[in-house]
């Protein structure tokens, strides 16, 4: 995703939503795997964890998906008229690397209706922030920022 010249924190929302139409197609694929071929499903469900990790921890700059935004269809956009924070995009991703790690949690315990009640979970989220722009993890992000700021300090 390209970063906005204003500032390191910000990003054109446009990358945020082609990343979740990548998601979104890829979670179809584990749901529909499990259905068919688990193994395959917890392999799919495996390497979006990865990529969710990514997203979490190094944020929308190194995302692979997003990286892929930047560099073949920003070029052939406009500049960006809208800009969101990171710091919502990478709570976001953690939430996703939770849902698909339990997802693959459930695929390799041998029970593919958790993976894939899991799985559907991610892809909810997904769908939703990639057809109408609703990222649930960015919702959540004050509330748990709020939450953090008035936690008991540790002795």
């Amino acid at each position: 995703m390209t970063t906005s010249l204003d500032s390191p924190q910000r990003v054109d929302v446009r990358g945020p939503r082609f990343v979740a139409w990548v998601t979104t197609g890829v979670l179809v694929l584990v749901l529909v795997a499990a259905a068919f071929a688990p193994v395959a499903a917890a392999i799919l469900i495996g390497l979006q964890a990865v990529v969710f990790a990514i997203g979490a921890s190094a944020g929308p700059a190194k995302h692979p998906y997003g990286r892929i935004y930047a560099a073949l269809i920003a070029p052939r956009l406009g500049r960006p008229t809208e800009t969101e924070p990171v710091p919502p995009l990478r709570f976001a991703q953690l939430l996703g690397f939770a849902f698909a790690g339990l997802a693959l949690l459930g695929f390799v315990l041998g029970s593919p209706i958790v993976g894939a009640v899991f799985a559907g979970f991610a892809l909810f989220a997904a769908l939703l922030n990639a057809a109408f722009g609703v990222c649930l993890g960015c919702q959540i992000y004050p509330l748990v920022a709020r939450l953090r700021r008035h936690a008991p300090a540790p002795n």
